[in-house]
C-alpha cells in the first residue's frame, strides 16, 4: 500500500468546498467499485464517497444494497439474479469470497445510461483505500478525504449487518491498519452507528445523513452531539438551515446533486461541498 503523508497524528481541515464523487462516480462507472472510486480521483474530487457492509465472515466491503442487486448486478455465473431468490444472496449471510464472485458491472442500468459496463466486484474497503492512495501517488495528486457511510438499520441488526458497535470496530479495524484516520469521515443515517463512533472514537469525523423534514436543532438532539458536516438531501437546503448549521460550526454537504443548473444554486445559497454521481460536472463548475 502506499503510504499516507507523515501526518498521521494531526487531523488537517475539510477542503473548503468539497467536491465528493458518490459511489465513486456511479453515473460513470459501476458504483462502488475499485473503477469508479479512480475514476473520480482522475476527475479531481476531494472526497470519495462510498457505502460499507460487512460479510458473514467479518470483511468490510463496498456496497449499498445489504444484497446482491438484481436491478444492475448479475450472477457469478453472467445470468441474471432472479428477483424472488434476492434474499439467497445477502451480503452478510455470505462469506466475502463468495461476494467477490458476483459480476457489478457488466449489466446495463438504465438509470444511468452513460455508466460504462465492464466486469467488476465488490471490492473490500482495504482494497479502495490501497488502490485508491497508489493512483495518488501515481499521478502526484494531494491526498483525498474518504466518507464512508455504514449501512445499517434497527430492523437490520443481525440480518443485514452487525449491531451498531460490532459494525464500527470492524471498520475501524480496517482504517487504523491503513492509517488513514485523519482523512475519514464517517457518516449515516442510523444515528446509532454515529453515537458509538463518537464514543469510541470521539477524534473521527462524523456526518449525519438526513432524508427526513425534521429541524436541524431536531436531528441534531436525536444524534446527541455536534457533527462534523451535516448531509441532507439537496431539497432540503434553505438559508436558514445553512444559517443554523454554520451558527454551530457544522459543514452543509448535500446530496446527490447531479446537473449543473442545481450545483451551481447550491453553491450560491453557501453550501459546503456537494456529492455527485458525476463528478465530471465540477470542472465546470469551478469554471463558472
Amino acid at each position: 500500500m502506499t503510504p499516507i503523508p507523515s501526518f498521521a497524528a494531526t487531523y488537517p481541515p475539510l477542503p473548503g468546498f468539497d467536491l465528493e464523487g458518490h459511489r465513486g462516480a456511479r453515473g460513470l462507472l459501476p458504483e462502488n467499485t475499485v473503477p469508479a472510486m479512480l475514476k473520480a480521483l482522475e476527475l479531481g474530487v476531494t472526497t470519495l464517497e462510498m457505502d460499507a457492509h460487512v460479510s458473514k465472515d467479518g470483511k468490510v466491503l463496498l456496497s449499498h444494497d445489504p444484497f446482491i442487486n438484481p436491478a444492475h448486478e448479475l450472477l457469478p455465473s453472467g445470468k441474471e439474479v432472479p428477483e424472488e431468490d434476492v434474499e439467497k444472496y445477502v451480503l452478510y449471510q455470505l462469506p466475502y469470497e463468495e461476494i467477490k464472485k458476483f459480476d457489478v458491472g457488466s449489466k446495463y442500468y438504465d438509470r444511468f445510461p452513460e455508466q460504462k459496463l465492464m466486469q467488476t466486484h465488490k471490492p473490500l474497503l482495504e482494497e479502495v483505500v490501497d488502490s485508491s492512495q497508489a493512483y495518488l501517488k501515481k499521478h502526484n495528486l494531494p491526498q483525498v478525504f474518504y466518507n464512508i457511510e455504514t449501512k445499517s438499520t434497527p430492523a437490520g441488526d443481525g440480518l443485514f449487518h452487525p449491531e451498531p458497535e460490532e459494525f464500527i470496530d470492524r471498520l475501524m479495524a480496517v482504517l487504523e491498519v491503513k492509517n488513514i484516520l485523519p482523512y475519514v469521515i464517517i457518516q449515516s443515517f442510523d444515528v446509532r452507528t454515529l453515537q458509538v463512533l463518537h464514543q469510541k472514537y470521539p477524534q473521527v469525523r462524523t456526518s449525519l445523513l438526513v432524508e427526513n423534514k425534521n429541524s436541524l436543532e431536531q436531528n441534531l438532539q436525536e444524534l446527541g452531539f455536534t457533527p462534523t458536516v451535516y448531509s441532507p438531501d439537496y431539497e432540503l437546503i434553505t438559508p436558514a438551515l445553512l444559517q443554523a448549521a454554520h451558527n454551530k460550526g457544522i459543514k452543509v454537504i448535500p446530496w446527490t446533486v447531479n446537473s449543473l443548473e442545481e450545483m451551481q444554486k447550491l453553491r450560491r445559497l453557501g453550501v459546503d461541498g456537494l456529492i455527485s454521481d458525476y463528478p465530471n460536472l465540477y470542472k465546470q463548475l469551478e469554471k463558472d
